[in-house]
């Protein structure tokens, strides 16, 4: 498993024209085999970080070199962030529980 992790900030006044081109990225990267999962977290001084979760090194290279991806992480450079920063993360082990009982 392969985790990375995108920071960023966005620009001022970028936001109208960014969610529509990351709503599109977002359905893009599940049409990635190998593909996992991503999730999106805003903290509370405008920092976003995206995690996502790919099977293997190859999933996400797939996805690195992806034509569309490409276009936009040079908006994402040129135009929509401020600040940007990714980690690239090899899993070494991984545990995940839930609870099985419902609040009633």
């Amino acid at each position: 498993m392969i985790v990375a992790v995108f920071r960023n900030r966005l620009a001022p006044g970028a936001q109208d024209e960014y969610g529509p081109m990351a709503k599109q990225m977002s359905e893009l990267v599940r049409s990635i085999p190998g593909y996992v999962s991503h999730k999106l977290f805003v903290a509370d001084d405008g920092e976003r970080a995206t995690i996502v979760e790919f099977e293997s090194e190859a999933a996400l290279h797939e996805w690195k070199v992806h034509p569309e991806h490409l276009q936009a992480k040079k908006l994402g450079f040129t135009k929509f962030f401020s600040a940007f920063k990714y980690q690239i993360c090899d899993v070494t082990h991984a545990r995940a529980w839930e609870s099985k009982t419902t609040a009633k």
